[in-house]
């Protein structure tokens, strides 16, 4: 049984999306640890620290490994970090003298934060195109609905009469300007980390530079002159631009939900939720569901600035504390980009009732 809202046996049919949580799901995560390993296993080929033909053995193997998650879990409660184990796992299935190979000069972090990288590329992926989507479905409406008449409402009362397109563009223009901050955040967050036991890299000595933009080539990345291990400002800039993405459709949300109100009635959807009680009913599910998702991750924000907050060259509790944070903020990020998405696409009027 489930524990959160995301993962839970019914709950999670409000709340869960499942391409999100196919993203952050612990399989894709492995995988991408392990393709950090390979990845490392070929750039100590590839500088001469190790054979490349042996060094290509490994990655090879490293790739098809197939890994004992119970007894990750368990080196997770010692160490407090998956990689110790995996290490060791990986070593055990390696020829004689593979291990020189495997790991030598990366630290856990390099492994953790990088594959987290990855998961954050693939989240980007999907809510850019999500919120494209949601573009084009608001400048249909306004192409539809735009000219019909709209009371204009400020503190929640009537103000001047004004049209569709006024409020939606209020709806639509954020979302443009999230994609463009998406454009601009990428570069900062999908960077490789490599900075070894102590973040300066010296365990890699004059090779480091060529280590780190071979990692960094193989898998995508950005390199970077240091470490970031404790420079957290980018993956926390990340949760700042989620928070903002399911702030906006929580505003859409809120719209939506007071414009349905018996008496209003500024616009007409098809579906809806029912009432046990109050079969006459159509409560306003998905737009009150945006509001929700909204007011989460506007909560979830100040933990991860709580998170910038590490202790010299690594933080055991900064860093764990991104892991129970971040991750539930891109399911509700994801989730209020898909419940958006259908919302407006089974809107059948906007404007006065007349």
């Amino acid at each position: 049984m489930g524990v959160t809202v995301f993962d839970h046996p019914w709950l999670s049919g409000l709340f869960t999306d499942a391409e999100t949580a196919a993203i952050l799901s612990p399989g894709r995560q492995m995988g991408h640890m392990l393709v950090f390993e390979a990845a490392w296993s070929r750039a100590l080929g590839a500088t001469g620290r190790v054979p490349a033909a042996l060094a290509e053995d490994v990655a090879g193997i490293i790739a098809t490994a197939r890994i004992d998650m119970d007894d990750i879990a368990a080196g997770m409660a010692t160490d407090g970090v998956p990689i110790p184990r995996l290490v060791a796992q990986l070593k055990a299935l390696l020829p004689e003298g593979g291990a020189a190979a495997l790991h030598r000069g990366a630290t856990s972090q390099d492994v953790v934060d990088t594959a987290a990288v990855l998961a954050l590329r693939a989240l980007s992926d999907l809510f850019d195109a999500r919120l494209a989507a949601l573009v084009a479905a608001l400048a249909q409406l306004e192409t539809r609905f735009g000219d019909a008449p709209l009371m204009g409402r400020t503190r929640m009362q009537a103000a001047e009469p004004m049209a569709v397109r006024d409020r939606l563009l209020a709806w639509r223009l954020p979302l443009e300007g999230h994609r463009a901050r998406l454009a601009a955040l990428r570069p900062q967050v999908e960077r490789v980390q490599i900075g070894g036991a102590a973040g300066d890299r010296r365990a890699l000595g004059a090779d480091a530079g060529a280590i780190v933009a071979h990692v960094a080539a193989e898998l995508g990345l950005g390199a970077t002159p240091k470490a970031w291990h404790a420079m957290r400002e980018g993956i926390v800039d990340y949760a700042g631009w989620l928070s903002l993405v399911s702030g906006s459709l929580g505003k859409i949300g809120q719209d939506v939900a007071l414009m349905a109100q018996q008496g209003i009635g500024e616009v007409a959807m098809s579906g809806g939720g029912g009432s046990s009680a109050m079969p006459h009913k159509q409560n306003p599910v998905a737009a009150e569901l945006l509001v929700t998702l909204a007011r989460f991750n506007a909560v979830q924000v100040s933990a991860m600035h709580q998170a910038l907050v590490h202790e010299q060259e690594r933080s055991g509790t900064a860093w764990a504390l991104e892991w129970m944070v971040l991750p539930q903020m891109a399911l509700a990020t994801g989730r209020a980009l898909a419940v958006a998405q259908d919302m407006l696409g089974r809107i059948t009027r906007l404007g006065d009732p007349g």
